[in-house]
């Protein structure tokens, strides 16, 4: 891309995965460009995440691959979830291998959370990067540009905020308003954990779950397995959720995690299989996580001058281990149209109309189908769904996520509307 210099600033709130890639990408790009963290450190809460095939085409486009790829220490991959009984033996019910398009469709691994922001870190310039900083509104200035204002009682001023401060976004407010909750309690809480995979084996576990990802399926209850670190540990998600688990209710107060004794973590598996438990059990001192997402979807992730991407515009369930691909897919638009040559201060908005266009149908359809999985996943059972059920709803599920090619979209529409958007590019 090119690297010509701009005559606007950019301010990055939250330096996540997907604010830190921005960060990386937008500075090597040669944009004047500061990102804000309330921490203390770039860091990341939670296990292991899967990146897709989609995650990946964005990740390459960014120039961030290789360093992923290298945090991952395995090479990628992408070994298609099987669907077994979380009760008795533990039987197939699907295998999604059967589904994969080519080869290369497949390819994904998956990562540490905090090894990928280890990685990544030392890209960005320590100068333009500022912690303890908590966002705590976003107002227009005197100067006409945004103007952040932070718990410390400092101010910073940018000509663009792009809001990557997660799902409980202050930025977002700014889209949404002040006193708009947009969040929706799943009824539903989770566990993470990592388990050494030799520990498992050595107490005799059957299920083969150091060679594919696995959800473990029942009724109010699902588990999701996958190796991590070529294959020495393996990262578990429990998921529990309450007799209105396939309903959204109000946000949930805080906290939204708490520490819990074990057996509660046991108890709520109750009915479960040898292999399951053994997994769970594993689990020594469990933390349980209420699940949100944005309901209803955000219908625009623009204002003015304020972006949001990630977590922050499209906060989603994580049963299609789809939420940051598509913060990827959004940073890497982002990426394409304020490095575009005609890009400047006079048109930002005209670009940042493009990404409005593109984005919010795109990640919102992924977010519906996250709901949708997630109950399908805590469906199985006498009372609701067979076998034969299961097969039906889960067949195709990924298809939407990971078969679209997000440089390829953001080329043909930058093709197509150019002139309309930048007229000084072809004039």
């Amino acid at each position: 891309m090119a690297s010509s210099p701009k005559d606007f600033t950019v301010a990055i709130v939250g330096g996540g995965m997907c604010g830190l890639a921005c960060a990386i990408v937008l500075n090597r790009a040669g944009i004047d460009v500061n990102v804000f963290e309330a921490a203390t450190k770039f860091g990341e809460v939670g296990a292991g995440v899967g990146f897709g095939p989609n995650s990946l085409r964005a990740l390459k486009g960014l120039g961030l691959y290789d360093a992923a790829l290298k945090a991952a220490n395995e090479p990628p991959n992408m070994r298609l979830f099987r669907f077994i009984a979380g009760t008795g033996d533990h039987e197939l019910i699907y295998d999604y291998a059967n589904l994969a398009k080519s080869e290369e469709d497949q390819t994904g691994f998956g990562i540490y959370r905090p090894a990928f922001i280890d990685a990544l870190t030392p890209l960005m310039d320590p100068s333009r990067t500022h912690f303890n900083k908590r966002c705590i509104s976003v107002e227009k200035a005197a100067s006409d540009r945004q103007l952040l204002r932070f718990a410390d009682k400092s101010t910073f001023e940018a000509d663009l905020i792009i809001g990557a401060d997660g799902i409980r976004s202050a930025v977002r407010k700014v889209i949404v308003g002040d006193e708009s909750s947009c969040l929706g309690f799943s009824n539903t809480v989770a566990c993470r954990g990592l388990v050494p995979i030799d520990a498992l084996k050595a107490e005799g576990m059957k299920v083969p779950v150091h060679t594919r990802p696995h959800c473990w399926t029942g009724l109010g209850k699902h588990l999701i397995t996958f190796p991590m670190k070529n294959d020495t540990l393996l990262n578990v998600v429990a998921f529990i959720s309450t007799p209105d688990g396939s309903k959204l209710s109000p946000e949930h107060p805080q906290p939204w995690v708490r520490t819990a004794p074990q057996q509660e973590l046991l108890n709520g598996f109750q009915g479960f299989g040898n292999d399951a438990m053994t997994i769970l059990k594993n689990i020594k001192t469990p933390s349980l996580w209420s699940i949100h997402t944005l309901h209803p979807p955000l219908k625009s992730f623009v204002a003015g001058r304020v972006v949001l991407v990630g977590d922050a515009a499209h906060g989603m369930l994580p049963h299609l281990g789809a939420g940051v691909g598509q913060g990827f897919e959004d940073v890497y638009t982002l990426y394409r149209l304020l490095t575009h040559p005609a890009t400047k201060k006079s048109n930002l908005e005209r670009a940042l109309a493009i990404y409005d266009d593109m984005r919010p149908s795109r990640a919102n359809m992924v977010l519906e189908g996250s709901i949708k999985a997630g109950n399908v996943y805590d469906g199985f059972g006498e009372t609701k769904y067979s076998a034969e059920d299961m097969v039906t709803h889960l067949t195709g599920q990924w298809d939407p996520v990971w078969f679209y090619d997000i440089v390829a979209e953001v080329s043909d529409t930058l093709k197509q509307r150019e002139n309309e958007l930048f007229p000084s590019a072809t004039s």
